[in-house]
């Protein structure tokens, strides 16, 4: 009797010595396939286009001063006038151009007017607005702006809201391509990197596509934009 339960722990300590000898092996293997995964490469592919503007806002902006308030709104409602009459002339449409109302300040009503002595009294602002598509027709007529000084009208140009601005308004039309172009770039990036080191490349652990910009060109030619994008991938690396 003592024999048999000799035997029966004998096979029962074996058949646990050869359980935990095989966990240890599976544990070995799986941590082994960890550590190899573990392993990898981060890579940031760039895509970059120049394109042409397909929104022109080109706001005429000008300003006139008098002391007597009714003569300042005939002064400015005909300076509009011709303005408008101008970009009529140039090819422009009604539908194109946007007239906003004066904006006039009265300097005795200001804080600071203090009731003192105030050469002009009065004075508006005005803005004349082209909103085109038409791109190479705002470019020329500018060159035209000449005329509205013979006129005597003096245009505003060193305030940003006077200043001309070329939008782009066709990203998500470039948006695939370039997001492949990015991608790709980026694979090239990492093939290369894990000849280097002597391994090969595995799959994608992770990808993320970095946020589209548009800016100009460069300050010359603000109606050329470039579009940019960053993607950044990570990668397995594979012996």
């Amino acid at each position: 009797m003592s024999q048999t339960n000799g035997r029966g722990a004998y096979v029962i300590a074996l058949g646990i010595f050869l359980g935990l000898a095989a966990l240890g092996l599976l544990l070995g293997r799986g941590a082994l396939q960890v550590k190899q995964l573990d392993r990898t490469v981060t890579v940031k592919g760039l895509a970059e286009r120049d394109v042409a503007a397909d929104v022109a806002l080109w706001p005429l902006q000008f300003s006139a001063a008098s002391n007597d308030a009714s003569a300042l709104y005939g002064t400015v409602e005909k300076n509009a006038g011709v303005i408008v009459d101008f970009l009529r002339g140039a090819g422009f449409t009604d539908d194109e151009i946007t007239v906003s109302p004066p904006a006039v300040t009265d300097k005795l009503a200001q804080q600071w007017g203090g009731g003192g002595d105030v050469p002009l009294r009065y004075s508006a602002t005005r803005t004349v607005t082209v909103y085109t598509p038409r791109i190479d027709l705002v470019r020329a007529t500018q060159k035209r702006l000449a005329e509205l000084g013979q006129a005597g009208i003096v245009l505003g140009g060193n305030d940003y809201q006077a200043q001309t601005q070329y939008l782009f308004t066709k990203l998500n039309d470039l948006k695939p391509a370039m997001i492949e172009e990015a991608t790709r770039n980026a694979r090239e990036v990492a093939v290369k990197f894990a000849q280097d080191s002597q391994s090969r490349l595995g799959r994608i652990k992770s990808a993320q596509q970095g946020q589209f910009t548009v800016e100009d060109r460069d300050q010359n030619n603000t109606h050329i934009k470039k579009v940019r994008v960053v993607s950044t991938v990570v990668y397995y690396l594979v012996d």
